[in-house]
């Protein structure tokens, strides 16, 4: 574990213990690391508040939507660049995936507000969020391009390409955050069953 690595765990067991929460950290067993300290994804609080909100439903249906027309929009984003059909579908699904992108970000940063008390860069997801910024800039500058008049048609199929693969990347972010968050679940159950 790296200097910093360590000093941010130990910043986030102390704001975790400043809070009441008995299960802020736990003994790495699977991971190899003896003795090396994890941190927790939510504290009691937080998590009541996740399973309590109804922002948590929202995102568990949008994620899946917004992967889906990513895949379908991917699809036909490879068929205008290699065929140079079917331009208005590609730019029209790039388009839905990226309201789509826009309504997951603006309903997330509320659900983090709800969990954790910040509109984004939360602690736990802060990473998470600063690559969503970078996703958001990339979708943000097809869009540009689109409307604007900015570049050929290949040019705004290879940003939507780049800012996919920038989804790409922070979707998988996620889901690690999520399987973490289910790790943690049933390591609290273990310990207080």
């Amino acid at each position: 574990m790296s200097k910093l690595s360590f000093t941010l765990v130990q910043q986030r067991q102390k704001a975790l213990q400043s809070r009441g929460d008995s299960f802020g950290s736990h003994t790495a067993r699977d991971s190899g690391g003896i003795g090396q300290t994890a941190l927790a994804l939510y504290t009691p609080e937080e998590r009541r508040r996740r399973d309590e909100s109804g922002w948590t439903l929202v995102q568990g249906i949008l994620a899946p939507i917004q992967f889906l027309v990513f895949l379908l929009s991917l699809v036909l984003v490879a068929r205008t660049l290699l065929t140079g059909d079917g331009a208005y579908a590609a730019d029209m699904s790039i388009v839905a995936k990226i309201l789509i992108l826009y309504t997951i970000m603006v309903t997330g940063s509320i659900w983090e507000k709800v969990v954790f008390g910040k509109w984004l860069f939360a602690e736990p997801f802060f990473w998470e969020d600063v690559f969503s910024m970078l996703v958001l800039a990339l979708h943000t500058a097809y869009l540009v391009m689109l409307f604007g008049g900015i570049g050929g048609l290949q040019e705004r199929m290879l940003v939507a390409l780049v800012a996919y693969a920038a989804y790409v990347i922070n979707a998988g972010q996620f889901l690690l955050k999520l399987r973490a968050a289910r790790l943690q679940a049933s390591e609290t159950l273990a310990v207080t069953g």
